[in-house]
């Protein structure tokens, strides 16, 4: 039979910690838009897409960061430019839609070339090098996000590896 052992105060500081931290993590910053109670602190940043060579699709490239102590998860993608905005992940070579992604805590959710990427699809005119597309990022638990996307060459790479 195991007997009950106390809680020690050591452990509940460190609860106490954990909970102050969550509740800092509760306010968001200007760039983040609401995070509402979920802890999150969301960001975004490396947003491009490179100029398609199809007039009825492109892909699209950014970074989700997540300073805050709890994840959250990236529900859905919104522009005026496109008919429709599908998540893609690869895997093994394999490009598979999915409905979310999760923005871990104290973490990133990277789109790039070659792995997880946004499809623009039924694109309403062909996006040019020096357009911007505007998208509305939709979470499971913090506000949406509006994102100014550069289109740049079909060529661009940028420095970040992105």
């Amino acid at each position: 039979m195991n007997p009950i052992k106390p809680v020690k105060p050591l452990a509940l500081t460190g609860i106490a910690i954990t909970g102050a931290l969550v509740l800092a993590g509760c306010g968001g910053s200007g760039s983040s838009g609401p995070s509402g109670s979920s802890g999150a602190e969301l960001s975004v940043g490396a947003s491009y897409m490179p100029q398609p060579v199809s007039a009825d699709m492109a892909a699209g490239f950014l970074t989700i960061t997540n300073k805050g102590g709890t994840q959250d998860e990236l529900t859905s993608v919104t522009s005026d430019s496109a008919g429709e905005i599908t998540m893609h992940e690869t895997n093994g070579g394999a490009m598979e839609e999915v409905t979310s992604f999760e923005v871990p805590a104290h973490g990133q959710l990277v789109f790039k070339s070659g792995g997880n990427h946004l499809m623009f699809e039924k694109l309403k005119r062909r996006p040019e090098q020096g357009d911007t597309i505007t998208l509305k990022l939709k979470f499971a638990e913090s506000g949406p996000l509006t994102v100014e996307m550069p289109v740049k060459s079909a060529t661009y790479n940028p420095s970040t590896g992105h």
